[in-house]
């Protein structure tokens, strides 16, 4: 093995970490991609053995470039990410561990939106010490900056996020039996049992691009989503519709007749209540889905 290939297994080692770690700060898989490819030719171009810390420094150059790319985003004053659903990983129960990885709980999808609200570095000081554990010694290189300094970072970032999004319940089962329940009675029809089993706060976001007039919206409270159950009827009916893991826990697929996707649907779930649910119907992003791999049990990106 030469040097460069014993570098890349090396790399390799540390990808999962570094994917779930720019996926965090940008929520959305191509650039976390980008963003771990950088990375690494970065490496390939250092000097490897002035390097202590892999995992560390891999980190550290991530974040760098999560940071770079968050802030060019607001210098192009492109469309924040609450206007459109994060990137979404669909996979069978049998999934692949490590790509899972990538969301690791709902809590990740839930703080998404929020955290697009942060100021870069607080973001990115946000998701490495309070997501990753990181002390705030190795955080606060990446900004230029004392300890102290990435501490107070920190610290506004949870003050902004506070409150704003609920921890959805953590069993997989409990989630599930509560999807089977609002599916039940999307089929049947049955608004008292949709509204039964839908939080007081619930909030519904549905993407549907930016090809379709009316692209993102928000229905926020219990009688406005209850509000779509002849929405709702209409896709838990479809022939294809089907349970999956979407972004790690229990959600719904649905898809026409010759194998196209639909509507990829996702749910938090809080006390046994949804809090949450996200419909990503956006055709150019749902085109990319390919549900043969779905039906092999690989994970599925859109």
């Amino acid at each position: 093995m030469d040097e460069r290939d014993f570098l890349a297994e090396r790399f390799e080692e540390h990808r999962t970490h570094l994917n779930a770690v720019a996926y965090r700060m940008l929520g959305s898989l191509a650039e976390a991609d980008d963003a771990v490819q950088k990375a690494w030719l970065r490496l390939a171009h250092s000097e490897d053995d002035e390097i202590g810390n892999l995992g560390g420094w891999l980190t550290t150059v991530v974040g760098r470039v999560c940071l770079d790319m968050l802030r060019s985003r607001t210098h192009r004053a492109e469309t924040p990410l609450q206007a459109r659903l994060p990137d979404t990983v669909v996979s069978e129960p049998a999934a692949n561990p490590e790509q899972q990885a990538l969301i690791a709980d709902s809590v990740v999808l839930a703080l998404l939106g929020v955290m697009e609200g942060l100021p870069p570095p607080e973001r990115l000081a946000f998701v490495l010490h309070d997501m990753f554990g990181l002390p705030f010694e190795e955080i606060a290189p990446i900004f230029d900056r004392t300890p102290a300094a990435a501490s107070k970072l920190v610290s506004r970032a949870r003050r902004r996020v506070q409150g704003t999004a609920a921890d959805p319940d953590p069993g997989p089962v409990a989630h599930r039996r509560v999807v089977d329940a609002f599916l039940t009675a999307a089929r049947g029809g049955d608004l008292d049992a949709l509204e039964a089993v839908l939080d007081l706060d619930v909030v519904l976001r549905a993407d549907s691009g930016k090809a379709l007039p009316r692209g993102t919206h928000v229905l926020r409270g219990r009688e406005a989503v209850a509000g779509q159950a002849a929405t709702f009827h209409r896709m838990a009916t479809l022939a294809t519709c089907r349970p999956a893991l979407v972004n790690g826990t229990a959600g719904l697929v649905n898809s026409s007749i010759d194998g196209e996707p639909i509507s990829v649907m996702s749910f938090t779930v809080t006390d046994d209540r949804i809090s949450a649910i996200e419909i990503l119907s956006d055709p150019e992003r749902l085109a990319a889905l390919d549900l043969t791999r779905l039906e092999r049990g690989s994970p599925t990106v859109l």
